[in-house]
Order: C-alpha cells, then structure tokens, then sequence
C-alpha cells in the first residue's frame, strides 16, 4: 500500500480541500483524516453508514481518595501544572493535570491514583471504501498518539488497498510528526504569502528527517503570483518537485458547501487540481524516485 500524505504548514491553505479531491480522482479504497484537533474531511466525502466508534484514552489523570487524603498539601505544593485545588480534601482539576504522577509520587498517605481517563473517539467507517477519523476531546493532549490509532485501524481494515489518502494536521506539532511516520510522500499544499512560505519551509525540514518524498503545489496562486513565483523558484533550487497551481475560484466554495470536492465539478480549482494529481501520482510511483 502506497500511503500518501497531504500536509499544509498553516491552517485555511485548501489541505482537505486538495485532499478530498484526491481521494475521489483516485477512487482511493482507504482514506484518513489526520486532523484530530478538528476533523472535517467527513464533510466532503458525505460518508453514510454508521461508524465503529471506541474510546481513546490517552494519559492517566490523577484522583484523590478522600478517605486517605490528610490535607498535607505536599501534592499541590509539587505540582506544575497547578491542577490541585487545597481544601479539607485536596482535589484535582482534570483539566489542568497532565498525567506526569509526581502528586502521587509524593503522597505520604498514598491517597492520589492515576486512573485512565477518555482523551477523545475514534470513527472506523467500512464499506466499498474504509475511513478512518477520531476526534480529540478540548483540552486533551496526546494528539500525535491518537494520530498513530488512526492510521493503525485504517491499514488494519483495509491491507489490500493499493492507496491510501491521508489528510494531515496544519503545523509541525506531535500530530504531524505521526502522520508523517511510515508514509511514502507528502504533498505540501502551500499558500503564496510570507507566512506561507515560511509555514512551507518548516514542514518541509520535518518531513526531512524521516526521508520521505516530498512534493509542493500552490492553492490559490493567483491570489499572489510574486509570491507563487518565489515558492516555484525556491522549489527549483531546492531540486523539490513541484506538481502544479490550483486557483482562486469561488465555485470551489459551491462544492464544499453542497458536500462535494473540487474534482466533482467541471471548475477551474478542480481542472487545476486534475493536474496536480497526476504530477503526484508519478511522482509517488516512480520506481527510483528518491527522497527529499
């Protein structure tokens, strides 16, 4: 299974945009939505059936038993995270606590435990085609763990897809670097801005570090075409392939809100992005095509 990954070093650039067309060009039997923090690939690919959902559970959260509890406050006195609340009973904010133990290390009466406590759900979507997602719940951490579920229940459901289509995070963050792990390409939808072509560089020096290809294409080029210019040239002296320019086009917007992609309608974004699909698809699978 060739997996490929779309990525963006901001949000708003057209990621799941491009993504979701790609998916439907592709008639991709397996697809991911990587995006935990907030997932909206669903959106487009109007998936209907019902989803196989179970609990995440990502770093313990500390309880205190009151019985035990002698109001020492040797716990709140040690934690950093400021999650302990003093009183006759000490108590902890569950939002606050990032699962370290240190509270219950310290205990002299052994009162504080850590207990597993749900971080968000996981979505498993089988058919013709299997979808993978999960949603983080607020204020909860271990996205890049949730990420790694996500891509494991989807090459578990799907082994004999020849493609799968993953819709990453925006950023360089924890989510992002487990998206990237394992996959054999990322295609970085870049923004003609300052901004963007800053964003650009900095996934670009993560996806380095594991040795994947990596390819650019511009969403919305013409909005900015000095600056699309100098993503082509920095692509150029860089030997980084680049696989093409999708415009601005308002029609790219009827299509999101009727629930469809930009290659489902005849459009300039979605002519366009016909074109960077097949640059990227060479590009995955050419035989020596040798890492960025």
């Amino acid at each position: 299974m060739k997996q490929l990954l779309i990525l963006s070093g901001k949000g708003g650039t057209g990621k799941t945009t491009v993504a979701a067309a790609f998916i439907r060009l592709s008639n991709a039997k397996a697809y991911a939505d990587c995006d935990v923090d907030a997932p909206n690939l669903h959106l487009l690919m109007n998936r209907s059936g019902k989803a196989e959902r179970s609990d995440y559970f990502g770093m313990p959260k500390a309880a205190v038993d009151a019985e035990k509890c002698v109001a020492c406050g040797l716990c709140m006195q040690s934690c950093r995270f400021e999650a302990i609340e003093a009183g006759d009973v000490y108590r902890i904010d569950r939002f606050a606590c990032e699962g370290c133990g240190v509270c219950a290390l310290v205990c002299p009466a052994q009162a504080i435990t850590m207990e597993p406590a749900k971080s968000g759900d996981l979505m498993l979507f089988r058919g013709d085609t299997v979808f993978s997602t999960a949603q983080l719940q607020m204020g909860s951490g271990n996205s890049g763990k949730l990420v790694s579920e996500v891509k494991k229940r989807l090459f578990s459901a799907a082994p004999g897809a020849p493609l799968a289509v993953l819709d990453g995070s925006p950023g360089i963050g924890c989510p992002v670097i487990a998206s990237v792990s394992g996959t054999d390409m990322v295609l970085i939808v870049a923004e003609p801005s300052v901004s963007g072509i800053s964003d650009m560089e900095r996934i670009l020096k993560t996806v380095r570090i594991f040795g994947t290809k990596a390819a650019v294409c511009v969403n919305k080029y013409d909005t900015n075409p000095a600056m699309t210019e100098r993503i082509e040239s920095f692509c150029i002296q860089n030997g980084l392939p680049f696989t093409g320019k999708i415009p601005f086009d308002p029609e790219a917007v009827t299509a999101v809100n009727r629930s469809l992609t930009i290659a489902d309608i005849d459009c300039a974004a979605g002519r366009a992005v016909k074109a960077v699909y097949a640059k990227t698809m060479a590009i995955l699978f050419e035989e020596s095509g040798a890492a960025v």
